[in-house]
């Protein structure tokens, strides 16, 4: 029977932004490193948690559920699907690991953090490239990991990632997909600022009455470009799966799929064009790539972004490009 390690990295409420998982401290609290102590928080596990952990427990798995405030402890959890030394002296994902891994998310941020630390541990670098790594990738494949939703399912476009690849929410259903499912494998984004992307990024802001903001950037996908960085751009979003497939009532993603290989990108650029009057109207024209990479130069100073709900700014390039197959989730 199989080893379980209920993760939980604490909930939105404590994470501010839902970017656990990418500092010293992981649930809001004081950073030990600036000499302060951290508070007691996330130390309950919530009651979805519980569930699992009994619906696990029952079906004989040994189960411990570990709260992480940091990315230290979250890597401390990792460690336990390393594989066998190997004669190269890499650290790599056991392929046969009798421990299973279930992570607890109040947000696609958390899930996220995950899966960066995952990537940290088992990439090589690049002058360490093993020949049994797929041409295609530069990480191997990630240790399957369970989804446990602590939230229900949003109604609507704005579906979280557990959502829009149809896995179980119910913490009974969790644990039988752990325990008997099969592993789906699935597209991974990383980029050159050392992170992750498992659904998407949206770039861009609306002023405090919603109105969309303008910026430049110079974006390519492949070669393809898509904006020269000389006109304004109202939004650009880079999918891998559909969470910003939508931006109210425009389609942006005609068709994100987060299995295919590719990474799919769109821009949203105003153009003003004149009636047959003369008048001047405003449509919104979306132009799309799809390909393995892609790139950013924002020409303004600094550009907002939600990458899997996590806000940023882009103050230089930025590229994307696909990992195929990278990570996966287990599902029933």
């Amino acid at each position: 029977m199989y080893d379980v390690v209920l993760l939980t990295l604490g909930s939105e409420r404590d994470a501010p932004g839902g970017g656990c998982g990418s500092g010293g401290a992981c649930c809001g609290g004081a950073s030990e490193a600036a000499g302060e102590q951290p508070e007691e928080r996330c130390e309950t596990p919530r009651v979805p948690v519980l569930a699992c952990a009994d619906a696990l427990t029952a079906r004989g798995a040994r189960v411990e559920t570990v709260t992480a405030r940091s990315d230290a402890e979250i890597d401390e959890v990792l460690a336990r699907l390393d594989g066998p030394p190997r004669a190269d002296g890499l650290t790599w994902p056991d392929p046969d690991s009798k421990t299973r891994l279930v992570v607890a998310t109040a947000s696609d941020g958390q899930l996220r953090a995950v899966l960066r630390r995952l990537v940290r541990r088992y990439a090589p670098p690049p002058s360490r490239r093993p020949a049994d790594l797929p041409d295609n990738r530069t990480v191997p494949d990630l240790p399957p990991v369970g989804v446990l939703p602590l939230d229900p399912a949003r109604s609507g476009t704005a579906r979280d990632l557990a959502a829009q690849l149809g896995l179980p929410r119910d913490p009974a259903a969790v644990a039988a997909a752990v325990l008997d499912g099969t592993a789906r494998r699935l597209d991974l984004l990383r980029n050159d600022g050392g992170s992750v992307t498992l659904d998407g990024a949206l770039l861009g802001a609306a002023d405090e009455v919603g109105r969309p903001l303008h910026w430049r950037a110079r974006i390519e996908v492949d070669g393809t470009l898509l904006s020269t960085g000389e006109e304004p751009i109202m939004a650009c979003a880079i999918g891998n799966a559909g969470g910003y497939a939508r931006l109210d009532d425009v389609v942006l993603l005609a068709d994100p799929d987060p299995s295919d290989g590719r990474v799919e990108v769109a821009v949203a650029v105003p153009v003003v064009t004149r009636s047959a009057l003369g008048r001047k109207k405003v449509r919104l024209e979306v132009r799309r790539a799809r390909g393995r990479a892609a790139a950013v130069v924002p020409r303004d100073k600094k550009v907002p972004f939600l990458d899997d709900g996590v806000e940023g700014e882009l103050s230089r390039k930025r590229s994307w490009w696909t990992e195929p197959g990278a990570w996966a989730v287990w599902t029933a």
